[in-house]
């Protein structure tokens, strides 16, 4: 068993530290408001630290799930900053969804200083997290994968090296990608339905098990008919991350028309009052009158 350091401790990454503590690795916790780590250890068993650093002091492996690219820098850098604390030799695995960039500058530096850096952004929402069966898309040296694979195997149902530093990142931007376009998909088709004068749960009953049948379909619908959307990725989070995926097609030289236009449509949501509801609520942007939906 190894002893490893966690920082960030939300929705995915305290059930994540969860795993890891009832797999029988020695944990110590960070997180920036400090009653939130000591409910944790409460919980879990293991330690708090007051500061990134202390965290990862003597740790084999350093995790990192926080908001974004700035939040990540915090972690990560300056006298209080995990890498201030890691032995050479040691793994830090960021399963922080963040943009490319950020993660190959974090690469860099710590590899010149003698730490592995692996990419590991999770898809799978905060049931994944808590049921462990997250998919991990990884990027980095496979020295460090390796090494950092049967650590992650506490919460993942599949978790994969995509490539060098950054193909982690740009794995789940793909991710997200196919989620946007789905969910608007799934969005219009019960809304289509209810107008139509249709049971939406017979109907997806049906389909689901033909072509148009997908994860959000089975997981989704219900919320989107009930009207219910606290149980999933939220809205805020999920325009962060549109808005990685966005920038980077333009590096690239991509064409992403759907996703710009889902972006939009949560970005109506938001204005809507739902920054905080899950992605599911697509739908209700359909149903208020000023969409032409009523």
């Amino acid at each position: 068993m190894a002893k490893i350091a966690f920082l960030g401790l939300g929705v995915m990454g305290g059930p994540m530290a969860g795993h890891l503590a009832r797999a029988g690795h020695d944990v110590t916790v960070y997180n920036r408001t400090q009653a939130k780590a000591e409910a944790w250890v409460a919980a879990n068993g293991g330690a708090w630290a007051k500061t990134p650093r202390e965290a990862a002091g003597g740790a084999e492996f350093v995790m990192a799930c926080v908001g974004n690219d700035d939040d990540l820098r915090s972690v990560c850098l300056g006298d209080e900053g995990a890498f201030a604390g890691m032995a050479e030799g040691t793994i830090f695995v960021d399963h922080t969804t963040v943009s490319a960039q950020v993660t190959r500058e974090l690469h860099g530096i710590a590899g010149a200083a003698g730490v592995g850096f692996v990419d590991a952004p999770v898809s799978g929402g905060q049931a994944g997290a808590e049921n462990g069966v997250l998919s991990v898309m990884c990027g980095g040296d496979g020295a460090a994968f390796e090494r950092a694979e049967p650590v992650m195997d506490a919460y993942a149902r599949v978790c994969k090296r995509m490539g060098d530093s950054g193909a982690g990142q740009i794995a789940k931007m793909m991710n997200q990608i196919c989620i946007a376009g789905l969910v608007q998909g799934l969005a219009e088709a019960l809304h289509f339905g209810e107008k139509a004068g249709m049971d939406g749960r017979a109907v997806v009953e049906v389909i689901s098990q033909g072509a148009a049948g997908s994860w959000q379909m089975a997981n989704r619908h219900a919320p989107m008919l009930e009207g219910e959307f606290n149980h999933g990725f939220a809205v805020d989070w999920m325009r962060k991350d549109l808005a990685i995926c966005l920038a980077a097609a333009e590096d690239v030289g991509a064409s992403l028309p759907v996703t710009a236009l889902v972006d939009q449509f949560y970005k109506d949501v938001q204005r809507m009052g739902g920054g905080r509801w899950d992605t599911s609520s697509l739908i209700e942007r359909l149903r208020a009158p000023s969409s032409g939906g009523k």
